[in-house]
Formats: C-alpha cells, sequence, structure tokens
C-alpha cells in the first residue's frame, strides 16, 4: 500500500482557515526586525501566511493583523508586493 504523503497546511491569519501551504503567501520577519516577503516559504523567522486574494491582503492591511503577529512595523511596499505577487499569478493562469 503506498503512503498518501501529508500536504501542508497553515492557518490564513485573516481568513482563519486551513490551506495548503502553496495557495498561501508567507511574510517573515527575521531577527533584525526586517520584514519580507518568502516566496520560497523556506527563509528563517518568524512567519505568517494569507491567501492569495486580493481581499485577504487588504483586510490584513486594514486591521494591522500582520504587524500584530510578526510584531513588527509593516511597510505598505510590502502589501503592494503581496498585491502585485497575486495579480501576477492570476494572470500566467
Amino acid at each position: 500500500m503506498v503512503q498518501k504523503r501529508k500536504v501542508p497546511e497553515r492557518k490564513c491569519i485573516v481568513t482563519n482557515e486551513m490551506k495548503q501551504k502553496k495557495e498561501l503567501i508567507r511574510v517573515v520577519r527575521n531577527k533584525e526586525g526586517e520584514v519580507f516577503v518568502d516566496s520560497s516559504g523556506k527563509k528563517n523567522g518568524r512567519g505568517a501566511y494569507l491567501s492569495k486574494e486580493i481581499d485577504a491582503i487588504n483586510k490584513a492591511e486594514k486591521t494591522g493583523v500582520l504587524s500584530r503577529q510578526l510584531n513588527a512595523q509593516i511597510e505598505p511596499s510590502i502589501y503592494d508586493e503581496l498585491r502585485e505577487l497575486i495579480l501576477g499569478e492570476n494572470h500566467e493562469k
């Protein structure tokens, strides 16, 4: 009997939905306190996951949930980068 590999799941900090890791975007705060988008999902640091939906990004920006999760100041450019990532992916499909 072939065992199916367990698909890693993470929770979106905006919607609180459990989703497969590849359906989410990871944002990381490293030890130096820098916050950046981690498209590889493998960088060191405190990570928070967001759904790949513009609404989720907008809501995160409005509510400040990302800065609370990462305990850091989030620059508006981070949200812009997230939106661009999502829009870029949607165009490829």
